[in-house]
């Protein structure tokens, strides 16, 4: 199914390419990597996506796919006869998307603010935060994933943010473990998949990538 010749455009910090490299790694697909340098974007990338002039895009036999939520289905789509990141009911599949969704709308902004704000807005950045996770701690409850036992589209839109974590806490002082103990211990149940601890970075290395960005920045 799917044939093919498969390229992925990323940049390896991005939570959002990580999402395509977990999907990608869950259904053992072979593609070709190729690092994009965000300042000076390639030629390629500003081809396959002129619109929003993001990663990552997955280009597969020749045509792009974009946005990273979109290409996890798309990969799903696509290759069916590998495990499904999908649940195959409808309430449920309509449930993944809910989720995935509220995570792209809610958790990159606010955890942004926590790792730039100062003072007392970055107390309320802070506490924003952890309300958000707290709602998706809610939803994961006792279940070992997302939507129930299975890992799939959900966790995967989630937990590619679980290797900044220690960024997010180390420049806002806080833990997260501390607040949200069981959205960690589901963290640590997905780190647990191949698929996941092979693509996740050290997450030391991703805080001494956003302090250089940082400086470079002049922040």
């Amino acid at each position: 199914m799917g044939g093919s010749e498969v390229v992925l455009l990323d940049f390896w910090p991005s939570m959002f390419g990580m999402r395509v490299r977990v999907a990608l790694a869950e259904k053992g697909i072979e593609y070709e990597y190729k690092e994009e340098n965000l300042p000076n974007k390639s030629s390629l990338l500003l081809e396959m996506n002129p619109i929003n002039k993001k990663i990552p895009v997955l280009i597969h036999n020749g045509k792009p796919i974009c946005e990273s939520c979109i290409i996890v289905q798309y990969i799903d789509e696509t290759w069916t006869d590998k495990s499904p990141l999908m649940p195959s009911d409808p309430y449920a599949r309509a449930q993944a998307r809910f989720w995935a969704d509220y995570v792209d709308k809610k958790v990159y902004d606010a955890s942004k603010k926590t790792m730039t704000l100062k003072g007392e807005e970055q107390e309320n950045a802070k506490k924003e935060f952890i309300e958000i996770l707290k709602v998706l701690e809610g939803q994961i409850g006792d279940k070992p994933y997302f939507i129930g036992e299975s890992f799939g589209y959900a966790d995967i839109a989630l937990v590619t943010f679980y290797c900044w974590f220690y960024t997010f806490e180390t420049l806002g002082n806080y833990s997260i473990e501390k607040e949200c103990p069981k959205l960690v211990a589901w963290a640590k149940r997905c780190m647990q998949r191949e698929s996941v601890s092979k693509t996740l970075p050290d997450p030391k290395k991703i805080y001494d990538f956003f302090l250089e960005m940082r400086s470079k920045l002049g922040l």
